[in-house]
């Protein structure tokens, strides 16, 4: 396990996945911080989103325990940061590596799967009122991934309804 995270970092390093980085967290080879910038063609473009990773001993016959620490607000990912992937779960493969990995999250950003939801209100949302899901999400990017002063970017209704959808919850997810 131990050569299998050094040799992943030292390549995630010498040849980062678009978009992505990762490190050790607090110099401990089985804790992990990564950062995706949010795909181009997504309501989460320009943001920057910091990911945790958690290695067991398992690995890499088990995946890792990956989070997102950055708030997001995307059918695929709860209130607490956790992912609905595929290959985090059932479909993981020793073959996989850390830069695959975040890849296919960058890629969950550009396409979620609203029919495999962790958020139901953001799937309903997604699947329904698409243009409104867009507008949500990308407003809070631009408070949560942004790194910029949020208080002057939107109007005092649109930040009304930022801080009113903060909880997940969406009147409408009925």
């Amino acid at each position: 396990m131990l050569r299998r995270l050094q040799t992943e970092l030292k390549d995630i390093k010498n040849d980062p996945p678009d978009n992505c980085s990762a490190g050790l967290k607090n110099d401990d080879i089985k804790d992990w911080t990564a950062t995706i910038i949010g795909p181009e063609q997504s309501p989460y473009s320009g943001g920057i989103f910091r990911l945790s990773l958690k290695f067991t001993t398992q690995y890499p016959f088990k995946p890792p325990t990956i989070t997102f620490d950055t708030k997001i607000f995307h059918p695929n990912i709860n209130s607490n940061g956790h992912i609905c992937l595929d290959i985090l779960k059932d479909q993981w493969s020793p073959a996989l590596t850390i830069s695959r990995v975040l890849l296919s999250i960058c890629s969950l950003l550009t396409d979620p799967n609203p029919d495999d939801p962790l958020d139901p209100d953001a799937a309903h949302l997604y699947k329904n009122k698409r243009a409104e899901f867009d507008m949500k999400a990308r407003m809070w990017t631009d408070k949560y991934a942004s790194g910029e002063d949020f208080t002057n970017k939107y109007s005092d209704e649109e930040e009304l309804e930022i801080e009113n959808s903060d909880s997940y919850d969406s009147e409408d997810s009925e």
